[in-house]
């Protein structure tokens, strides 16, 4: 999907719980966490589990010719995915959805699947987590307009199409004073009210489109956790 680094990742070197083992209950409740990584490389999103850290987001520059075939695609073509799986079956999972769409054999369906499946791994090593969810949404509405955090230890999410997700400093809840927007095709990793160690300051939502005509297709990788419902 992008131009990225041929250098593969290296071996997970962030424990979930580094801010967890330097942090009192004092100052846990003091210094909720809202420093945002922005990256140049995939690795760099495994410093999430720095002390402080909220989000880290790989910067990424979209492939032009993914991008001017995922745009011209109309809504109801693009490939929508929602299941459990090890990260493994990533791959298998975004061609089976493609197939379900109709969406014909070529290099721009492959770098899609072929991307989903890098991220699925590169996650689940970042959540320490053998079994993820994925989710590819076809967004047409104000999803998820509020400033929130999602109930999940950690959340991935990369627009493939159309803006990315919003974000700010909230320390104390509300709309952020300042919001910044994650670029098109970047890959951002977002703490949930489940990470362990620290709170949370950091609120992300969908980019307010009803009314727009813009359709997104954004992709959500959470750890799969069996009793929990989609937030």
């Amino acid at each position: 999907m992008t131009r990225r680094s041929k250098r593969e990742p290296a071996p997970l070197e962030i424990a979930m719980t580094t801010a967890a083992d330097t942090l009192s209950p004092a100052s846990r409740a003091a210094r909720p966490a809202t420093a945002v990584l922005r990256v140049a490389e995939p690795d760099g999103l495994l410093r999430i589990g720095e002390a402080g850290v909220a989000a880290a987001i790989w910067d990424r520059a979209p492939d032009p010719a993914f991008a001017a075939w995922i745009d011209a695609l109309p809504p109801e073509r693009l490939p929508s995915l929602r299941a459990a799986m090890p990260c493994a079956r990533a791959r298998d999972a975004v061609a089976a959805a493609c197939d379900d769409a109709g969406l014909e054999a070529r290099r721009e369906r492959d770098l899609l699947a072929d991307d989903v499946a890098a991220l699925a791994l590169l996650f689940a090593r970042a959540a320490g987590a053998p079994m993820i969810h994925v989710r590819l949404d076809v967004v047409r509405t104000d999803s998820c307009r509020r400033f929130h955090l999602d109930t999940v230890r950690l959340r991935l999410l990369c627009a493939y199409r159309g803006a990315g997700t919003e974000y700010g400093a909230a320390p104390h809840g509300g709309t952020p004073e300042r919001i910044e927007r994650a670029p098109r095709g970047a890959a951002g990793l977002f703490r949930g009210r489940r990470w362990p160690g620290e709170d949370t300051g950091l609120l992300h939502r969908s980019p307010p489109i009803a009314g727009t005509g813009e359709t997104r297709l954004l992709l959500v990788i959470d750890p799969f956790e069996p009793d929990d419902e989609d937030d």
